[in-house]
């Protein structure tokens, strides 16, 4: 495993996204891009990225989000895409083209030592959920910013909402012990659900115009294509992929037959859309 020098808190979720989970999401990253689409999509509107920036993407995992950027800055801007994932990084190198210049930085966001008041954007889908110490993290974050540079990032609000993740996790557990409770301000995937715990971190990194919106989204877990892919994807997703990890063949087969009797209710056409729910931040450097 090769993995980036890191902050002390920072070690689970490295060696995570260095293990199993980088390495579902490298060999999955195409149908995990079609599912949060509709994230990448409010997240850019709100980033209203323009040509010639300069932009760190977050947490830049197999390279949609900075494809995405490479769009909007054209050949005039520049592009930091940095991640703890070496095998999420080999994908990202692989499927980003050269210009505009795009820099790949396998590292910790938390203690990399970025370019001083480089930055116009910090962007990130999902990337800063997983920061042990958020103020800290961010504060170094806020260094790379020009005065003025803009911050905007997606985050899940609570597990209730989010029902693509909730729905096949509970299904799932009639066959698997419960994963081990986190609490509120864990680094994980819903440890930014509290968007006045998340202001409080920004402001204290010395964010100002910090603003919290809530996004209403659909996912089509079938992708078109009806109930069995939406089974096979609701598997490899979130809280589920991790509650189903190392399990014997015999126990994820039952959990997939709950799973399908789960999801089956939601079904329409070819589509099984279920409910997911983000903020999207916002917020500026002085």
């Amino acid at each position: 495993m090769t993995a980036p020098v890191m902050h002390r808190g920072n070690e689970e979720q490295v060696n995570f996204w260095n293990g199993p989970g980088g390495k579902l999401w490298s060999q999955k990253y195409a149908t995990q891009d079609q599912v949060l689409a509709p994230v990448s999509e409010a997240l850019m509107a709100h980033a209203a990225i323009k040509a010639g920036e300069r932009v760190i993407d977050i947490g830049c995992g197999c390279g949609s989000t900075t494809l995405e950027i490479s769009a909007k800055v054209g050949p005039s801007g520049r592009i930091t895409a940095i991640d703890v994932s070496s095998d999420m990084l080999a994908v990202a190198r692989a499927r980003v083209p050269a210009h505009p210049p795009v820099e790949f930085l396998l590292a910790d966001a938390t203690i990399h030592p970025f370019a001083p008041a480089s930055a116009d954007v910090l962007l990130s889908r999902f990337g800063v959920m997983f920061f042990a110490e958020p103020a800290l993290s961010f504060t170094n974050l806020r260094r790379a910013m020009k005065p003025g540079g803009r911050l905007v990032f997606a985050c899940w609000r609570n597990p209730a909402e989010n029902h693509w993740a909730m729905v096949p996790l509970k299904a799932a557990y009639q066959h698997v012990p419960p994963l081990p409770k986190a609490e509120p301000d864990d680094p994980g995937m819903f440890s930014f659900a509290n968007a006045d715990r998340v202001t409080a971190c920004l402001a204290q990194a010395g964010f100002e115009a910090i603003v919290p919106v809530p996004v209403d989204l659909t996912f089509d877990l079938g992708l078109g294509q009806g109930l069995d892919v939406a089974v096979q994807l609701a598997q490899e997703l979130g809280p589920t992929m991790r509650a189903l990890k190392d399990q014997p063949s015999d126990v994820r087969a039952a959990a997939a037959a709950s799973i399908r009797a789960a999801l089956a209710p939601l079904q329409v056409g070819s589509a099984v859309p279920v409910a997911a729910a983000i903020w999207i931040f916002t917020a500026r450097s002085p």
